[in-house]
């Protein structure tokens, strides 16, 4: 299997139709690439792991079946065994334990996307382009805000990174930001 960006999205736009799903597919890539980049770590292959990390959830959103359905989709395609690890590792649940920098980095970008999401749709300019990590921050205080996002979870991912969590929402609105157009997160900016 190539670990292109071609074949990530074919798998993506094949198994979800849902525009919400797919926009958070590709804020994960996002975030996931621009920690390749801080990393020196290949980007290309970050970023498949990104893309991909949830193309199983529209069709098997459970506990019992997200993301092992989608692992044995991807090992039946010949995916390697540490791209595997990654998407597994990426939901407590799995019990499968997080030890490489990319796993890590799948982990924390996950939620915080979705979090990061939610404060931009919320401000008046309904834009990641003027959204400040000290917003975001702010808004993880306020528990009916997005409340299915856990806290433990945002705060666990800085931690894993070895990051203060100011600084790990910030990165992940930079390289969202790059991506503003495609997330539909431009606004009226």
């Amino acid at each position: 299997m190539d670990l292109t960006r071609e074949t990530a999205w074919q798998l993506l736009t094949e198994y979800t139709q849902s525009d919400g799903l797919r926009k958070h597919a590709l804020a994960v890539e996002a975030a996931v690439r621009g920690y390749a980049r801080r990393f020196g770590e290949d980007e290309a292959v970050w970023g498949f792991v990104g893309l991909i990390h949830d193309f199983d959830y529209e069709r098997y959103p459970d506990a019992q079946n997200h993301p092992y359905r989608g692992v044995e989709i991807l090992r039946e395609k010949g995916c390697p065994e540490f791209v595997l690890k990654a998407i597994l590792s990426h939901a407590d649940y799995t019990g499968v334990p997080r030890e490489t920098r990319l796993e890590k980095t799948l982990f924390a970008c996950d939620e915080m996307c979705g979090f990061v999401t939610a404060a931009a749709l919320v401000r008046p300019s309904k834009s990641v382009l003027d959204l400040e990590a000290s917003s975001v921050k702010k808004r993880m205080k306020d528990k009916a805000f997005a409340r299915a996002v856990s806290r433990d979870d945002l705060l666990k991912g800085a931690d894993v990174l070895g990051l203060p969590i100011e600084e790990h929402i910030a990165n992940v609105i930079a390289s969202m930001r790059e991506q503003a157009d495609a997330l539909g997160l431009r606004g009226g900016l």
